[in-house]
């Protein structure tokens, strides 16, 4: 008896205990006084046109793992990143979604004289100063355009980075739309041909030729779950079109934007702190090339999502949080080796 006694204390202390070191009270502990928000606050940022506020929200309060995301897009949302309240705050890692300036929960002065990368590392940095993230805490993680965003932030302020992670994007812009082509290639020819056909007309608004994009295209490589999660189709909603197009191009199929020209497989060499490349299968990104990418960082390691697509922490769950909370465990305990 005084040993089943003895175990079920040995249990109650480990249950009362988040991982990490972190107990629970001190994770729900909030991160302000006065009127408790849930976690949300607004940010404000300068910029050369003026003072704005963006949209930040914490789940959990861990000293030592502050992971924040950056959303895609550009002009998406941090909606899309919602599942990951499913899997980190159980691991006692804080967690926090933030909307970049112009996208739907920020504010949105409509200036485009600010859709650059430049201004977004610095948006970026300024985030990271009223959050209290340093190198001691700061992971940073970016999907898509956000790990477009993640590089470049790294490439000039890595020393506040304690682990970076780059989700389901490629190091350079034209291999992105090299490899594009290889996936519309694989298209019937029929559809290629419709496709084109609106193209050449500058139709990318067309009704028609979205859902083509969609039917086709997105639920084939953006996410390939049968039924797409309430969250992402928000996240669709939600997209700011015109700092899309700006920036990206008027199509998945024709980049032309502001980052047409981005290139950084060159400089990956520069990224000093321990670095995760994700990548999947079905992505619209090049899995192959996220691979290589973690072996041109400095301290890199690579995770494969063998089911998943762009979204794959969406469509292949069981390999991407697993692989991505090890990575943050391994960096947080000292025991991350590259490869």
């Amino acid at each position: 008896m005084r040993n089943v006694i003895f175990l079920l204390i040995i249990l109650f202390a480990a249950c009362s205990q988040a991982p990490q070191g972190v107990n629970y009270q001190q994770y729900f502990m909030p991160h302000d006084s006065g009127v408790q928000t849930g976690g949300v606050k607004m940010v404000e940022i300068e910029t050369p046109k003026g003072k704005f506020h963006v949209w930040t929200k914490r789940i959990g309060n861990n000293p030592k793992m502050k992971l924040l995301l950056l959303h895609g897009g550009p002009g998406a949302t941090h909606e899309f990143f919602e599942c990951f309240e499913s899997f980190l705050p159980q691991e006692g890692i804080e967690l926090i979604e933030y909307d970049q300036l112009e996208s739907y929960y920020s504010e949105q002065p409509n200036d485009s004289s600010l859709w650059t990368m430049e201004h977004y590392v610095e948006e970026v940095e300024q985030v990271r100063q009223a959050l209290g993230l340093d190198s001691t805490n700061f992971y940073l993680l970016g999907h898509s355009w956000g790990g477009m965003l993640a590089i470049d932030y790294a490439l000039k302020y890595q020393q506040h980075i304690k682990g970076l992670i780059i989700s389901d994007m490629m190091s350079s812009m034209n291999s992105y739309a090299a490899y594009n082509k290889v996936l519309r290639g694989q298209m019937r020819k029929s559809l290629v041909d419709s496709l084109e056909a609106y193209e050449n007309n500058n139709q990318y608004g067309d009704s028609t030729y979205q859902a083509l994009v969609m039917n086709e295209y997105y639920r084939k490589h953006i996410c390939v779950l049968p039924e797409w999660p309430e969250a992402i189709n928000r996240t669709f909603k939600h997209l700011n079109a015109a700092v899309y197009v700006t920036m990206q191009g008027p199509s998945e199929f024709k980049p032309g934007g502001r980052l047409i020209n981005w290139e950084r497989s060159g400089d990956l060499p520069k990224i000093k702190v321990p670095t995760l490349t994700i990548g999947a299968k079905f992505d619209t990104m090049d899995p192959e090339h996220m691979k290589w990418m973690s072996t041109q960082v400095q301290n890199g390691s690579n995770v494969y999502c063998p089911e998943g697509s762009h979204f794959s922490c969406w469509d292949d769950q069981k390999h991407y949080f697993p692989g991505l909370i090890a990575f943050m465990k391994r960096v947080d305990q000292g025991t991350f080796r590259k490869g």
